[in-house]
């Protein structure tokens, strides 16, 4: 079932990777009143089964497009998540202070410029992505500071920044929340999380290890929430 409201007319682009995060965001431009365009990638990563669950996740929340880019990050490799021969780690990382071997370079900077340009061509001035800066995994590319940056950056590259009467805008409507604020936002706008995709080593059908760093984030907000995980575990 559908809970979220009706399409807005204002056009907004949403990046939606298929995981927990990325659905509670189309979820919340969607009730925010925006004409949502998900668009998704895939870029080399080795857990494709996110890209069918993106899929779901755009149909399910009502985006009025869904894209998915090829692009070819594993093409660079220094991630394990694009490169097979780097292994994911399965030791609880999340408490190093170091950025961990998943964090993928420049991930963040390319998707979000690929937005950008469809922003330009829909005239469209909100770009939503679910970037979290309390329950992550110590990305650089998701703390406040880059999409700040990454924002002044938008309004100095195009045509609209230059030209236009209505600055573009990053909007990061997950930044502050813990794991179990994002999934309680979430299941209050209909979002089936048992549809998303977090792990970093799923199997093509999505099922997922239950050891890697996105799997204890996703299982700890779970219990935080006090909902029953939905998650199919191999």
């Amino acid at each position: 079932m559908n809970h979220t409201a009706p399409a807005g007319t204002r056009p907004a682009i949403v990046l939606v990777s298929g995981g927990l995060d990325s659905a509670t965001c189309l979820a919340i431009a969607r009730a925010e009143g925006f004409r949502c365009y998900a668009l998704s990638f895939r870029y080399g990563q080795r857990h494709g089964a996110e890209l069918v669950a993106a899929r779901h996740v755009a149909r399910q929340l009502g985006a009025v497009e869904h894209r998915v880019m090829d692009i070819d990050l594993a093409a660079f490799g220094g991630s394990a998540l694009t490169d097979a021969s780097l292994a994911v780690p399965e030791d609880g990382a999340l408490t190093s202070r170091s950025i961990p071997i998943t964090y993928v370079p420049a991930r963040n900077t390319v998707f979000l410029s690929f937005a950008l340009a469809w922003a330009e061509v829909l005239e469209a001035h909100d770009i939503y992505i679910g970037v979290n800066a309390v329950d992550y995994s110590g990305y650089p590319d998701c703390r406040p500071e880059f999409i700040a940056a990454f924002e002044k950056m938008a309004n100095l590259a195009t045509r609209e920044g230059l030209e236009g009467r209505e600055r573009l805008r990053i909007r990061t409507p997950l930044i502050d929340l813990s794991k179990a604020e994002i999934i309680r936002r979430g299941m209050a706008l209909g979002v089936d999380f048992a549809a998303t995709v977090s792990c970093y080593q799923a199997e093509a059908d999505g099922a997922a290890c239950g050891r890697c760093d996105a799997c204890r984030l996703r299982r700890a907000g779970f219990e935080s929430a006090g909902l029953a995980d939905p998650t199919r575990y191999r």
